[in-house]
């Protein structure tokens, strides 16, 4: 027998356990679609469709198997997309179906392509259009294919007749149909265009990214390399100039209005045939967000609802939408939870939504937290009252329609995820999961922790005896929109990989973190630097109380994007706390990061440039007298290789000394195999010297 894999190898190759996993479910009437690869390793996503009535799956498309197959050949667009989504497959990563999931439409290579799901010997077939595309959508009816190419909208039949633009940029950087960066990377709307039910006109973004100021970045690995020029809007600057308009088919645009000054972000939109389209737009301090209802017949607008907070106004996915009956769905902050309204009433008390997944007739499914925020379940609201689909303990999600539910579930004692097939709440069937099982297994405790109950993960080395002094290291995400303490085995491999090298690793979700309402979400408000790092020393010393064996005098703390400011903030401010950091990808400097995610939380830069200076790490430089490593991907769009760049020339102004790894070629995310791999074992070699260990 061959040499086992090693972890750190095993998760590279995988990417963390991803790969094989079956995604982006399509829910019809008679099927089910769905993405997934053929296997734990093959980084090639196929289409694949799982038969309601035969309880079977069948391959649709794989591109190995489709002409030109071999390395792709994204479009600026859709390497973009990707980054956003920090999707780091190929193949056919995203697709759209029609609204009986009966045809799909998929690009690949910026190529056209539709397939036939309710048809076995049918076949992929590339539609004679405009290339690159990006972003193909098949509308409601399945008869027509949208798609943006060279930033204009257009549409082709779906059997490859009459292609055209519906809409075409005016300027040098216009475009129409696509989401700009903001949106896309802050609010989760990756979408530009939404079709009307009757497929018979879309509502259509133009983004002009003029105003928008312009970045530079090189590869200095490859001195021959253009810089990629980028319109980045950092915190204080302008964004965007967002518009919509209802394009027909036949070219006919009606511009829709809204007062743009007021509301300048386009969060969301909604087009369904149970009311007319709706718009959700928010201020720019983000502390109002409202819904219009569109008149696509003359653009016109009328608020149907409005949300005002004093601190901001969280977007959730799925919203604003109409039920079959007509009445409003949206999600709101009242009686410090995020309960989902239909109309003006909460319909969920006692839950914290997460997002809505789908409005049916049998009801509004969506995804949130009951008591324990470890755990994330499934939802649906409806005549009845709310039902919990998840049953067990875990964290799950779902997509669904009025009958069928296809249940993804993730628990604490076992690897991987398993999808079950509800159809009238029984189970019909099952989805695989080809994902390769993990050479290692997490021996994670989960806990609460402090006067605050942290919730907190504290993981030993499996082969760890009783009394044996074990070196700490504090492995947090620590900031908003991300949890790291999850009811989830995968989630905590690599740190128990981490424990494996003769560390307690302890991780802690603190305030600001999602899953435990309103308030506790708001503590931030203004102060990333001391509320998050007080949580983090808190949690240690609380679990120090219960775990004996961990060595408090010698801790180290690693984190990657907040995670990685929050890390190199303990080491900077609290070096009697921590005595060694790994920073990924830091925020130093919060002028440096965007506008949307920024000024919810510190405000706006000229109006709070007090905030700002308390929450950057750049003037802390001089306080640096622990052991730090810094890592940061020179391709990064996201949080900009600056960040670093800036925290190590103020270093060295202080005569600090400091560790900076580069990665050149690399984004804010480290899909390459050999990459992954190998940061985890620099990482674990920095830590042993700088703590002795």
């Amino acid at each position: 027998m061959g040499e086992q894999i090693s972890f750190p190898r095993q998760s590279a190759r995988t990417q963390r356990f991803t790969l094989g996993v079956p995604r982006n479910f399509a829910v019809g009437p008679e099927r089910v679609a769905f993405l997934r690869a053929r296997s734990g390793t093959d980084r090639v996503t196929c289409l694949w469709v799982y038969d309601l009535a035969a309880r079977a799956e069948r391959l649709v498309a794989d591109p190995a198997r489709m002409p030109d197959a071999g390395e792709e050949d994204l479009p600026p667009e859709e390497r973009a997309r990707r980054e956003r989504l920090r999707e780091g497959a190929g193949g056919v990563v995203a697709y759209a179906a029609d609204e009986a999931v009966r045809r799909a439409a998929f690009a690949l290579s910026g190529r056209l392509y539709v397939v036939d799901l309710d048809d076995p010997d049918s076949g992929p077939r590339e539609l004679p259009v405009v290339t690159p595309v990006v972003d193909p959508r098949l509308d409601p009816t399945g008869e027509r294919v949208a798609y943006v190419s060279g930033g204009a909208l257009r549409v082709v039949g779906a059997d490859g007749s009459g292609d055209r633009a519906l809409a075409d940029p005016d300027g040098p950087h216009v475009t129409w149909g696509l989401a700009e960066f903001i949106a896309a990377e802050e609010m989760g709307r990756l979408r530009g265009y939404w079709w009307a039910p009757d497929g018979e006109r879309l509502l259509a973004a133009r983004v002009d990214d003029t105003p928008v100021q312009r970045w530079y970045l090189s590869d200095p690995a490859d001195p021959g390399d253009q810089p990629r020029e980028i319109a980045y809007p950092a915190a204080g600057t302008a964004n965007a100039d967002v518009r919509l308009a209802v394009v027909s088919l036949d070219g006919e645009r009606v511009d829709v209005a809204w007062d743009r000054q007021a509301f300048p972000y386009l969060v969301n939109a909604h087009w369904s045939r149970y009311g007319p389209p709706l718009l959700a737009v928010q201020s720019r301090d983000q502390r109002t967000l409202r819904v219009l209802a569109v008149d696509p017949a003359t653009g016109g607008t009328e608020p149907v609802a409005e949300d005002t907070d004093p601190y901001w106004v969280e977007i959730f996915p799925g919203t604003p939408a109409w039920t079959p009956d007509g009445r409003l769905v949206t999600v709101r902050a009242r009686d410090g939870a995020y309960q989902v309204f239909l109309d003006e009433e909460p319909a969920t008390p006692g839950l914290n939504a997460h997002s809505v997944l789908a409005v049916t007739e049998s009801g509004v499914l969506f995804r949130g937290w009951a008591e324990e925020p470890s755990e994330i379940h499934v939802f649906r609201v409806g005549a009845d009252g709310v039902a919990r689909l998840s049953a067990e303990p875990g964290v799950h999600a779902a997509a669904g329609n009025a009958d069928t539910v296809v249940l993804t579930s993730a628990r604490l004692d076992r690897p991987g995820t398993e999808t079950r097939v509800l159809h009238g709440g029984v189970e019909v069937g099952r989805i695989a999961s080809v994902a390769e099982t993990p050479v290692i297994s997490a021996n994670v405790t989960l806990l609460k922790a402090g006067e605050r109950a942290l919730s907190c993960a504290v993981l030993l080395p499996r082969d760890h005896e009783p009394g044996r002094r074990l070196p700490v290291l504090m492995d947090p995400y620590g900031g908003p929109h991300a949890q790291r303490v999850l009811a989830a085995h995968n989630a905590h491999l690599i740190p128990q990989w981490f424990a494996d090298q003769g560390f307690a690793v302890v991780v802690a979700d603190g305030r600001g973190t999602p899953g435990r309402g309103t308030e506790w979400e708001r503590e931030i408000a203004y102060d990333f630097a001391g509320v998050t790092l007080e949580d983090q020393v808190d949690a240690l010393h609380a679990v120090a109380e219960e775990y004996p064996d961990l060595d408090l005098s010698r801790v180290a703390i690693r984190g990657w994007s907040f995670g990685g400011y929050l890390a190199a903030l303990a080491v900077l401010r609290r070096p009697d706390v921590f005595h060694a950091g790994i920073a990924g990808a830091p925020v130093t400097d919060w002028r440096l990061y965007d506008t949307h995610y920024t000024e919810r939380y510190l405000g706006h830069p000229d109006e709070k440039p007090e905030v700002y200076d308390a929450n950057s790490l750049l003037a802390d430089a001089p306080r640096l007298s622990r052991p730090l490593m810094i890592i940061h991907g020179l391709a990064d769009d996201n949080v900009v290789a600056a960040h670093t760049l800036r925290l190590s020339r103020a270093l060295l102004e202080a005569g600090r000394p400091h560790t900076v790894l580069p990665l050149s070629g690399v984004t804010h995310m480290t899909p390459q195999e050999v990459v992954a791999e190998n940061l985890l074992l620099l990482q674990v070699d920095f830590l042993k010297r700088a703590l002795g260990v």
